[in-house]
């Protein structure tokens, strides 16, 4: 995606809560959105994927580090947008756990932890942070609440969903 349209002081403000600033972002970021959704969805999926996207980035530019993984976050949210629109239809099947254990412990170690790092690296920034701090970390729920400023329940939630997405991620 080319985000060469969204100024650095448009990003910031935008992350700041700027209302003026997001609407700019979501403007200037919808014609590459839209583009990746028509290069990754089925046709009729399309306007979704892209209302969706659009949604989301409202709501997490503020989790967005900087502006030179926009164009990353929003790939990776698209793709996922047009995955999780075509199971709902039937297009795709949902993941198959047997199958994925499978193919993971065939794998060398060393595509596993590119794998498992590409996986990572995809996740948006709030689920990443919290799976990073749980699995890799080890720190347990209550001391990720702590350092997030985040309810026992939103850990919880967020780990679930990082989950999921890695899953979904490494079956691909």
């Amino acid at each position: 995606m080319n985000t060469k349209a969204v100024t650095t002081e448009t990003f910031e403000a935008a992350r700041h809560g700027d209302r003026n600033a997001i609407v700019r972002l979501l403007e200037r970021t919808q014609p590459d959105i839209r583009r990746c959704a028509r290069a990754t969805c089925r046709t009729a999926d399309v306007d979704d994927a892209t209302q969706e996207t659009l949604w989301l980035l409202s709501r997490h530019v503020g989790a967005i580090r900087a502006l030179a993984t926009l164009s990353n976050w929003l790939f990776s949210v698209v793709r996922r947008e047009c995955l999780r629109l075509a199971r709902r239809t039937g297009m795709i099947a949902a993941v198959d756990e047997d199958a994925l254990e499978t193919s993971l412990v065939q794998r060398p170690e060393h595509v596993l932890r590119l794998d498992l790092a590409a996986a990572f690296e995809a996740l948006p920034p709030h689920y990443r942070d919290v799976a990073l701090m749980r699995d890799l970390q080890e720190m347990t729920i209550d001391e990720i609440a702590a350092a997030l400023d985040l309810s026992r329940q939103a850990v919880k939630a967020r780990l679930h969903r990082a989950r999921l997405l890695l899953r979904e991620y490494l079956a691909e």
